[in-house]
C-alpha cells in the first residue's frame, strides 16, 4: 500500500554479564519496554533474547538501555 511503512520484527540473543537474580531480570525487561522491545532473560546462560521492530529501535539503543542498568553487553 502506498504510504505504508514496512515493519520488520527482529530477534537477537545478547550475551549480558552481571545478571544474577530476579531483580536483574526485571531491570532488563523494564529497560526494554519503553523502547517497544521485549526481552526474555536467561540467568543460567547470561543471555537476553530480544524481539523488536527495527523500524522503531536499533540494536545499539537496546544495548545502551541494558548497559544503563549496570550490565555489560558483549559486542557481536
Amino acid at each position: 500500500m502506498e504510504g505504508e511503512i514496512e515493519m520488520s520484527v527482529q530477534q537477537t540473543v545478547l550475551q549480558v554479564s552481571g545478571m544474577s537474580c530476579g531483580h536483574c531480570v526485571k531491570a532488563v525487561e523494564d529497560a526494554l519496554r519503553p523502547l517497544g522491545a521485549k526481552g526474555e532473560v536467561s540467568l543460567a546462560e547470561g543471555t537476553v533474547n530480544v524481539t523488536f521492530e527495527d523500524s522503531s529501535v536499533t540494536l545499539d539503543q537496546i544495548r545502551e538501555a541494558i548497559e544503563e542498568q549496570g550490565y555489560d553487553v558483549a559486542k557481536s
